[in-house]
């Protein structure tokens, strides 16, 4: 236990090698580009909906289907039982998520070119801590949605967590929720720097590494 603490403690000032600055500087292109593809998609079908209805959540905001309709359709539906409505301003993560990402990949390009261990280290717990929060933030934000309802609706229903990831049956409705490909390109980005950081902190101290 102790070899192993003072192998931690001794590899924290130690430069990061070059193939571990190549792959952090790599890995800022999946998380740039998960700007380019939606989150989450959440998708509803009904026998009066037969096409469904789509919801795309993006980094920055959200799409709806059928060039923008199904959010107005949704929002109607939501109203019958008393649902908040959706919409963009309420979703406040979606205003400090970009600048999140945007911090995060700086802080790896400045770790790929000029960090040690020890701030190799500090990007991955940011890394780790952004993802948890923001998942948290998600299902937090969908649990609110579907038990702070409106008690003076046409239609009164019980409180009810929407589907997070798969299918859920919710009245006559069959709810969709899965990642797409943002989600994926960030996990990506966390993978390697968590990889990284790991390897760089148990590597044989006598590994060549140049600062």
């Amino acid at each position: 236990m102790l070899n192993t603490l003072d192998r931690f403690w001794n590899a924290l000032p130690r430069p990061i090698t070059p193939v571990a600055r190549a792959l952090l500087a790599l890995a800022v292109i999946p998380l740039v580009l998960s700007f380019t593809q939606p989150l989450w998609n959440i998708q509803m079908f009904a026998p009066q909906y037969p096409k469904g209805l789509q919801l795309d959540i993006y980094a920055y905001t959200i799409k709806a289907g059928n060039d923008g309709t199904d959010l107005q359709e949704i929002n109607t539906l939501n109203h019958y039982i008393g649902m908040r409505k959706l919409d963009r301003a309420e979703f406040t993560d979606l205003t400090w998520i970009p600048f999140a990402i945007g911090a995060l990949a700086l802080l790896t390009l400045r770790v790929a070119a000029i960090g040690d261990v020890r701030s190799l280290l500090d990007l991955a717990v940011l890394t780790l801590y952004f993802s948890a929060f923001s998942a948290a933030r998600f299902i937090f934000q969908l649990y609110t949605y579907g038990h702070e309802l409106d008690p003076t609706a046409p239609i009164k229903m019980e409180g009810f967590m929407p589907a997070i990831i798969g299918t859920k049956q919710i009245a006559n409705f069959t709810t969709s929720s899965w990642p797409r490909g943002a989600s994926f390109l960030i996990g990506l980005f966390a993978a390697t720097v968590v990889v990284c950081a790991v390897w760089q902190v148990f590597r044989p101290s006598q590994e060549p590494a140049t600062s």
